[in-house]
């Protein structure tokens, strides 16, 4: 169960993080309907972590694509090393082919931009920087968010409204987001920043999370 020092929080939830990656962000921006039939789908991630989130959302993107792109982009101001990334996801062998793909091409020295090639409609990038700095300059635009910060109680910074307004600015009309957090700042400066924000059924013990949606 990976656990962070620096914010005083786990990775992710200790129900099942695979499952709730599910929940919280395939179904909350429900991306298998969204990604069918796109030339290119752009997911923006705010906290790439133990790299689950993507792994999971790989695989799902291996059995269900057409004959588009997806391209995945992570915000990570403190990327892990190789193995500490193999050992975090072990525990599921759904993803053993994604983690095990993953890890052989990751850098021996994680910084600056990290871009990877996983097949020929698949690229991951992982810029390791500070978001606040990092999304603004990002040149793209988004087709849906994974919010995914440590807990915002003990790392606002990754929930601050001027991330928030940066995150609405990057993001296509009609493009979402969702997250597992439901706290009442993080709630009111999405809509600040622009969203219309929902609130939905949490993940296992979680009682609510939050999804959303910047207008057409």
């Amino acid at each position: 169960m990976p656990y962070s020092p620096r914010f005083g929080d786990h990775f992710y939830c200790n129900a099942d993080g695979r499952k709730e990656c599910d929940h919280v962000f395939l179904e909350g921006n429900s991306i298998l309907e969204c990604w069918q039939d796109k030339s290119q789908f752009t997911i923006g991630e705010l906290g790439f972590g133990t790299g689950l989130n993507f792994c999971e959302t790989y695989r799902q993107w291996k059995a269900t694509r057409s004959n588009g792109a997806l391209h995945f982009v992570s915000f990570e101001l403190y990327p892990m090393q190789a193995d500490e990334i193999e050992r975090a996801l072990a525990p599921w062998p759904e993803i053993e082919s994604e983690r095990k793909h993953l890890v052989s091409l990751w850098p021996a020295v994680p910084q600056g931009k990290i871009e990877l090639t996983l097949d020929a409609q698949t690229r991951l990038t992982v810029i390791c920087a500070a978001a606040l700095d990092a999304v603004p300059a990002c040149g793209l635009t988004f087709d849906a968010w994974y919010l995914d910060g440590f807990a915002p109680a003990r790392n606002p910074d990754m929930w601050s409204l001027d991330l928030m307004q940066a995150v609405f600015e990057k993001t296509r009309p009609g493009g979402t987001f969702a997250t597992y957090a439901a706290a009442g700042f993080v709630r009111r400066n999405l809509q600040a920043a622009g969203f219309a924000v929902e609130r939905r059924r949490g993940f296992a013990h979680k009682r609510e999370m939050l999804c959303g949606r910047k207008s057409a």
